[in-house]
């Protein structure tokens, strides 16, 4: 029982079971006599996923897009976005465009100028590929 944690006075130590809540283990501290329910442990994401998610985010890519890349939930990185108080990007003309490419097309794609000039980009590793996201540059 050391890794429970009174949520009143912070002991760790002297608890007593105090019964069922709803299916959830029910305990009763022995040093301030607090009843308190173990929270369930949630399914955890990694964080490489949550600031992967976040990034692509601020890229204009859509929540539903970044569920299709990540295989994380969309309702997930809409949380995420308001946990972490990102803002979205502001109403632009373009809409990026982006391409998930092995090390091998990414490094063909590179060596075609024409992939790349009038461009901007970002590159980012989505796990063992690599996201390639483009948009046109603006022109004075």
């Amino acid at each position: 029982m050391s890794d429970l944690q009174c949520p009143a006075c912070s002991s760790r130590d002297k608890f007593t079971k105090s019964g069922v809540v709803q299916g959830r283990q029910r305990h009763k501290c022995g040093h301030c006599g607090y009843h308190f329910s173990v929270q369930k442990a949630g399914k955890q994401i990694d964080q490489y996923y949550v600031i992967k998610a976040l990034q692509l985010y601020l890229e204009g890519i859509s929540y539903r897009e970044i569920e299709r890349l990540l295989g994380v939930s969309h309702v997930s990185v809409m949380n995420w976005v308001r946990k972490y108080g990102v803002k979205a990007p502001a109403q632009t003309d373009y809409h990026p465009t982006y391409k998930v490419l092995s090390h091998a097309e990414l490094t063909a794609y590179m060596e075609k100028r024409d992939n790349i000039r009038g461009f901007g980009m970002i590159i980012t590793e989505i796990g063992d590929k690599f996201m390639l996201i483009k948009w046109e540059r603006f022109r004075d």
